[in-house]
């Protein structure tokens, strides 16, 4: 019969010194400030606008500063609204046009960046920083002006080129031109960031691995594919994940152009919130309307950043 020998008792693991331990919590340290300022900056207004939402806040209570509770009306309210469905529809729907738009646009000028000579290249980049850098608001005033009927500069243009009789045209009153008057506005807004980035990334691919392609008989597209793309899918996903982000939650260039006209074809959800919560007094539906729309960003953005981590698990 054979004995089992009873193992031997494992030491515990030596105590971590106290200098160490002070080390591997200093990073943590370091972060407290941040944590707190974003806390001040971000959390709080956000806890704000839940509360908000589940009371009965309007006029009376802004200038009193105390309202009833509603529980969940306002979200019963907006949840049972006609106008829920067809407005978020249109906010993804515009979004996915404005990310893919500013996605190949901004990947195109980073690999027309890549081939240009030193001087065009810092020339462009200087560009690109000066649109990227001015304030939404004010390039968007330009825009308006450029569209301008009766004296636009692309009214003019259009003319003179001899496309028919722009003069008169007024890019807002369909839902198609409004959207693509926007369209075109917030993608040259965001191409700037997306092709530097992109550029930066592309920086950073050795030129060896091109050229031992050339020498292999690959063709552009096949480097593109092989090389560039999985070289820049990282980078591709951290721009996907920001664009969706800022393209979720255009406001100003819409309000500014067209103020969710005509006959409300280009409202979102921002513009949305903003006219159920100002317009009418309303400002705990505009609140539930609000928290609807971070919980949909946030859900999608989850499930990218999931697929993006399995991605580069699997790569």
């Amino acid at each position: 019969m054979k004995v089992l020998k009873r193992p031997a008792p494992v030491a515990p693991p030596p105590p971590v010194p106290a200098r160490k331990r002070r080390r591997t919590l200093l990073p943590y340290g370091l972060l407290v400030p941040a944590v707190v300022v974003l806390g001040l900056v971000l959390g709080y207004p956000l806890v704000r606008l839940v509360l908000i939402s589940f009371q009965d806040y309007g006029l009376r209570a802004l200038f009193t500063g105390t309202a009833t509770w509603a529980g969940g009306d306002n979200y019963a309210a907006v949840l049972g609204d006609g106008q829920l469905v067809p407005v978020l529809l249109r906010s993804v729907g515009f979004c996915a046009a404005l990310v893919l738009g500013t996605l190949v646009i901004g990947m195109a000028v980073a690999l027309m960046l890549r081939r240009l000579g030193p001087r065009m290249r810092i020339a462009v980049t200087m560009s690109l920083i000066a649109a990227w850098a001015l304030p939404n608001v004010a390039s968007t005033l330009v825009w308006q002006w450029l569209f301008q009927p009766g004296y636009g500069v692309v009214n003019w243009l259009l003319s003179q080129l001899g496309l028919g009789d722009f003069t008169q045209r007024d890019w807002t009153t369909t839902p198609a031109s409004a959207f693509t008057l926007v369209w075109l506005l917030v993608v040259w807004q965001s191409v700037p960031f997306v092709a530097l980035t992109l550029h930066a990334g592309l920086s950073q691919i050795p030129r060896s691995y091109y050229e031992a392609a050339t020498l292999d008989g690959a063709g552009p597209w096949r480097v593109h594919l092989t090389i560039t793309w999985p070289f820049l899918q990282p980078i591709l996903g951290l721009v996907t994940i920001l664009s969706v982000i800022w393209d979720f939650t255009v406001f100003n260039q819409i309000w500014i152009l067209t103020q969710g006209g005509p006959s409300q074809g280009t409202t979102t959800l921002g513009i949305w919130t903003f006219t159920r919560a100002f317009s009418t007094n309303s400002f705990g539906q505009g609140a539930a309307i609000a928290v609807v729309s971070v919980l949909l960003l946030l859900a999608m953005t989850i499930v990218y950043v999931r697929r993006l981590v399995r991605a580069g698990e699997d790569f």
